[in-house]
């Protein structure tokens, strides 16, 4: 629903908003010019009467002085029948240069204000102003859900390319944004009447009687007594006019002073509403805080970029969307089938299995698990395809499934069926899968099969549960499906370095970069490797030959580092392990990349705890190369024999010796103590307590197996704290990255 609002709202308002962004962006430059070129006292230095006295040495015929609000000071004059206008110098009474008004400000002014079509442009702008706050609201609640709570909203951005963009210069944009949109939208309502606008001032006009010469402006009492601070405006008395006075508006209000005198007559205070209108006009335009001005600028400059990351996004994800041919409505469907995805692998099996039901006369309404509602009047069949993402959680089309089942009476006319996605080397293996059964069991439902599972996307699996399928509703169902690939890129293999041979656990570190056919001119001018974005803890999907499943593997570089770096264990019988400890350098892969935000060290100097075995040393030894700050960085990893295994032997030395690295504990298992990394951890519990009282992070990666033990291990350090892994897992400390 939020995604559908923020779409719908920006697509047809994107040149509007764009219109008001440039525009505003331009003149957020004005105050800042307006104040470069002024002379501004500070508050208590100067009095209205001085600086009248010092315009006086300079100008004889005084008409205006004006105090603008930036500071700067204009006088108003006649000279030989002719007006004129001087920014002057108040410490001087000094003209500093002629003042007028800059036409080009005033022509983007209006084209701010109204689009340059006086009514309907003002409504068109305050319309767009809407959008803009629709736009900011809805946009920080996604974020806020993609970054997974309020807390981590200034964490790790979640996604790649165009979208990881959109949310960093959003979250960047956000607070300026927001500002200018409800302050555009408050002048906008006060425009058409909405609102009840301030009453400015208007003192009764005093009558007075000539009394002899009047006295100089640098004399009278109550321009001697109001600081220049607070002055607006200050009209001279018409000359030759013996019964006029002067006229004063300042910050607080406005009256008349006898020329005569010096008295302060008919002084009347603006009305709240009136300083609450001018401080909101002062916030929109920055006007008297040029700083606030340029800021809103900033951020009104990046609506350009957003406009551009969000119309791909946009796009991209209506590229990605299945294409569903005769997709029936909820209510009339008598098939029901919801998918839970995370990488939209799963959405095309069951778009192969929307059309074979429909080609088997059936009417079938396909959507996201998310989307599960209780409107399903004539559905028969409730068929639920879905994948497992990490440690037996819930994909991101499915992660609200569950609290949506709990809300809904089961139908009793209603069969369910649950077929499960996974990979069979993960100790969770479809556990999510068997979630959804046992939660639907348990709420009623009735089963039309039991659990079927798919490993590895296998296409034959799925085609004998589509027969088994049909058998259970009366009818032949064929089920070919032809995985679709991820785009993928290109690397070659660099460099290799080989461990393991001895300990019969072969492993390599690989690094890959760009094929030298695909450089270009253009990317050695501006330095780039041509890799596509990412960061160390991402996933990077490889597809071996003749395989339409990729496999995953975590990223130990960051395309900054000019190379794609894994560190990979050759399997009996790994078909893309095999594989890849068969490639020599100058081999080709075809990859492409998964982000994996939630895998990654969180900002701040807080010390980080990195806990790893075998090759999930990967990651971990990208967080450390990428640790230029220096903050605190424990490492415990566990090998088997130090002589072939120790991976990363010498690059963390050196960064233990450039401090990159605070600590490192090595556990081997088949030499020496032969000791596990939880072994480690529990020997050094006194120390990691005090990193976890300081705030520390831990990172896990590494087998289950070792995970499990490291979480009981840790559980029983953290006891005296009255903490567990649960807790700092609450608190977003403690996050893994599993196999």
């Amino acid at each position: 629903m939020l995604r559908k609002l923020h779409s719908l709202s920006a697509l047809p308002a994107a040149l509007f908003i764009l219109t008001l962004a440039v525009t505003g962006a331009v003149l957020s430059i004005e105050p800042a010019m307006e104040r470069a070129g002024a002379q501004v006292p500070a508050t208590g230095q100067i009095s209205v009467a001085e600086l009248a006295e010092r315009v006086g040495r300079h100008y004889a015929d005084v008409e205006q002085i004006e105090r603008r609000p930036s500071g700067a000071i204009v006088v108003y004059y006649r000279q030989s029948d002719q007006s004129g206008a001087d920014l002057v110098s108040p410490l001087t009474g000094q003209a500093i240069a002629p003042y007028q008004p800059s036409a080009f400000f005033r022509w983007v002014r209006q084209l701010h204000r109204s689009l340059l079509l006086d009514s309907p442009g003002r409504a068109m702008a305050g319309i767009t102003a809407l959008v803009m706050l629709i736009l900011s609201l809805s946009g920080t609640l996604m974020l806020v859900r993609l970054q997974g709570g309020w807390r981590r909203l200034f964490g790790p951005v979640a996604g790649s390319g165009s979208k990881r963009l959109h949310a960093r210069l959003s979250r960047a944009a956000l607070p300026g944004l927001l500002l200018s949109a409800l302050t555009g939208l408050y002048m906008s309502a006060l425009t058409f009447g909405l609102i009840a606008e301030g009453t400015p001032a208007e003192p009764e006009w005093p009558a007075i009687t000539a009394n002899g010469q009047p006295a100089s402006a640098a004399s009278l009492a109550a321009l001697q007594t109001l600081d220049l601070t607070e002055l607006k405006e200050l009209v001279y008395p018409y000359p030759n006019e013996p019964t006029d006075v002067y006229s004063l508006h300042t910050t607080q209000g406005a009256g008349y002073i006898n020329p005569y005198s010096g008295e302060l007559l008919s002084y009347q205070r603006d009305d709240s509403r009136q300083g609450v209108q001018a401080f909101l006009t002062m916030l929109h335009t920055g006007e008297g805080l040029w700083w606030l001005g340029l800021l809103l600028g900033l951020g009104a400059l990046v609506v350009p970029v957003l406009t551009v990351t969000g119309i791909r996004v946009w796009w991209q994800r209506r590229r990605a969307r299945p294409k569903l041919a005769n997709n029936c409505g909820a209510h009339i469907a008598d098939t029901v089938i919801l998918v839970g995805s995370e990488a939209n692998s799963t959405w095309g099996f069951a778009n192969t299995l929307h059309d074979a039901l429909t080609a088997a006369g059936h009417r079938v309404h396909t959507a996201p698990m998310n989307h599960l509602a209780s409107g399903y009047r004539r559905a028969r069949q409730l068929l639920i395809l879905t994948a497992t993402y990490g440690d037996g959680d819930a994909p991101a089309s499915g992660n609200r499934f569950l609290a949506r089942l709990a809300r809904i009476k089961p139908r009793p006319d209603t069969r369910f069926a649950v077929l499960g996605f996974g990979d069979r080397q993960f100790p969770q293996f479809c556990r999510f899968a068997n979630t959804v059964e046992t939660a639907l069991l348990a709420g009623g439902w009735s089963s039309l099969m039991p659990l079927e599972t798919i490993d590895r996307q296998s296409t034959q699996t799925f085609s004998r549960w589509g027969q088994r399928l049909g058998q259970a509703l009366g009818c032949e169902l064929k089920l070919d499906h032809t995985p679709r690939r991820a785009p993928t890129t290109r690397l070659q293999l660099a460099e290799r370095v080989d461990y393991g041979a001895d300990t019969e656990a072969p492993t390599s570190v690989l690094r890959f970069t760009m094929p030298a056919d695909a450089d270009t001119v253009w990317r050695r001018l501006i330095g780039q490797s041509g890799l596509p974005p990412f960061e160390a803890g991402d996933l990077v999907g490889i597809y071996p030959p003749g395989s339409a499943v990729p496999r995953l593997y975590s990223l130990a570089s960051a395309s900054a580092d000019g190379q794609l770096e894994i560190c990979v264990r050759k399997h009996e019988g790994g078909v893309c392990s095999g594989f890849l400890h068969a490639l020599q350098p100058g081999g080709d892969i075809e990859a492409f990349i998964q982000p994996h935000p939630a895998f990654r060290p969180l900002a701040g100097q807080t010390p980080v705890v990195l806990i790893g075995a075998g090759t999930g040393i990967g990651p971990l030894a990208g967080f450390i190369r990428h640790n230029r700050q220096k903050r605190p960085v424990h490492l415990y990893w566990g090998g088997r024999d130090p002589q072939s295994d120790f991976l990363y032997q010498p690059e963390l030395q050196h960064y233990l010796a450039d401090r990159r690295l605070t600590q490192l504990n090595t556990a081997f298992s088949r030499v020496g103590e032969r000791c596990y990394v939880q072994d480690r951890i529990m020997a050094d519990g006194s120390q990691l307590r005090t990193l976890i009282e300081r705030g520390a992070q831990i990172l896990v990666c590494g087998g289950r197996d070792m995970a499990n033990s490291v979480m009981v291990t840790l559980n029983q350090v953290m006891a005296p704290l009255g903490m567990d892994v649960q807790t700092l897992k609450a608190q977003g400390r403690y996050r893994e990255d599993v196999y």
